[in-house]
């Protein structure tokens, strides 16, 4: 691909790529746990699950950055806390610290932010950049295993093409990080990724490090839709529940063959290995805790069910995506610990979606729940402030009292949570990761454009500096491109 892009942020795309170049080295198999010597030789790595749980490892590296002071803006934390005339500093991609009336230290880059607003990074929790990349065309489309209804074996990450100008867009939108998920075609879609939003030349390259996998399930009208046009299950929602119960039955067993094995090695005795299954490992994921689910779930009663099935097997559910109902159960959401990652104004493509309301996440926010807001879309990813903006009119129609510090929530430190990173991103505290968003006005108004753009501290847009700005000639007639 050719990207027209100007020579200083071409020597910024050669630091990073060089950066790249240089890949995790991989551990030295080590033995299986336990293994008594001459007795049980250890597994090759790639054939235990235990010790193939990551054989595609982050080659992140964070972009080059300096010393940074953006003085006097508004700042919406991320943590539920608004500072007027505010200080953020940042130093060795992190945040150093946040206050008002803070010195700025001698050597800091001094950005003068009167007027503007600054809000952490904002995380998509639900994308399929890369996945459905541009142009829009078949040989693009990689985003839904639809051959099977439980495809737990596939990667989104073995689709994402990270040339893909439309990371570039979401940039401009302020977006730091995103969650890149398969298609909703199947029962078990596969396993999600979550990444940074810096230009890469592979995806490794942009994975975010340590956060977990995650995988995509799907209730409803797609897997009974495209099935049953199939001639095959499930063709109706109680063949839905069918399936995810047999699955968690199968992973159970295979779970208990390899802990028996273990045990076995442990002990001394010879014993062979359950063969591996990949799909099957993802199930296993999630039933040691390791791998969040993250499920597409429109309407109440399902939601209800879908808790129901986790509670049987033993697996927690992370974020119900979509969940255009998730206000009628939010007592039972708050209950579980379960995010509502939703949109604010989308009804109506299908039955399931038609008891929406704008006010979803406000009302879910009430009821001591998590709510986010999040895209799905190519366009939307670019306007996440303004589809938040809604969400909170609506609340506040509804009669609900929001401030801009708790609605900035919505798009930043709740969807770090339900990726499991909320340790590292998602507001600006002290020691997190330095992912920056300066706006020329208040996110929530129409008219607000993100300026600049930081990831870990590093400059990774600027919307009146050429060099940080990306093009490409694959954004030629996108549509709704900043």
């Amino acid at each position: 691909m050719k990207h027209v892009i100007g020579a200083a942020l071409a020597a910024l795309c050669c630091v990073s790529l060089a950066a790249c170049a240089t890949t995790t080295s991989k551990p030295a198999d080590k033995p299986a746990a336990g293994a008594a010597p001459g007795e049980a030789k250890a597994l090759p790595k790639g054939l235990d699950p235990a010790l193939a749980a990551n054989p595609f490892p982050s080659t992140y590296r964070a972009l080059p950055g300096r010393p940074t002071a953006i003085v006097g803006a508004t700042v919406l934390t991320g943590t539920g806390t608004q500072i007027d005339s505010g200080v953020v500093l940042i130093r060795d991609g992190k945040v150093q610290a946040v206050g008002s009336g803070l010195a700025v230290p001698a050597g800091y880059e001094t950005v003068d932010a009167r007027g503007k607003w600054v809000t952490p990074g904002l995380i998509d929790t639900h994308s399929h950049l890369g996945v459905y990349a541009s142009p829009e065309v078949a040989a693009h489309s990689d985003g839904n295993e639809a051959t099977d209804p439980n495809t737990a074996q596939v990667w989104a990450e073995h689709s994402v093409w990270p040339q893909d100008p439309q990371f570039n867009l979401a940039r401009a939108g302020g977006v730091t990080t995103l969650l890149v998920l398969p298609g909703s075609a199947n029962l078990f879609g596969g396993r999600g990724v979550t990444l940074r939003n810096v230009p890469a030349r592979t995806v490794q390259d942009m994975k975010f490090p340590g956060a977990p996998y995650t995988l995509k399930m799907a209730c409803g009208e797609n897997p009974k839709r495209v099935y049953g046009n199939k001639n095959r299950a499930p063709s109706t929602r109680m063949g839905n529940v069918a399936g995810y119960r047999a699955a968690w039955i199968n992973a159970a067993d295979y779970m208990r063959k390899w802990e028996d094995y273990r045990a076995k090695i442990a002990k001394g005795d010879k014993a062979d290995p359950p063969k591996r299954d990949l799909q099957l490992d993802t199930l296993v994921g999630v039933l040691r805790g390791e791998i969040l689910v993250e499920n597409h779930c429109y309407r109440a009663d399902e939601m209800a069910q879908m808790i129901d099935i986790s509670k049987e097997f033993g697996y927690r559910i992370t974020a119900f995506h979509h969940a255009v109902e998730a206000y009628k159960v939010a007592d039972l959401l708050a209950a579980n610990g379960i995010c509502t990652a939703t949109w604010t104004n989308w009804w109506g493509a299908k039955l399931e979606m038609y008891d929406s309301v704008e006010a979803n996440v406000p009302l879910v926010e009430a009821a001591g729940a998590c709510g986010i807001i999040k895209s799905d879309d190519p366009d939307l990813i670019q306007r996440l402030n303004q589809e938040a903006a809604e969400a909170l009119a609506a609340g506040r129609a509804a009669g609900l009292q929001i401030s801009e510090a708790q609605a900035i929530r919505w798009i930043t430190s709740n969807p770090a949570k339900a990726l499991g990173i909320a340790a590292e991103t998602g507001s600006l505290e002290v020691g997190k990761r330095a992912d920056v968003t300066l706006w020329s006005a208040d996110p929530f108004s129409i008219y607000a454009r993100a300026e600049r753009v930081w990831i870990d501290g590093g400059v990774a847009y600027d919307r009146s500096d050429p060099r940080y700005q990306p093009k490409s000639d694959f954004e030629l007639g996108l549509e709704g491109a900043r």
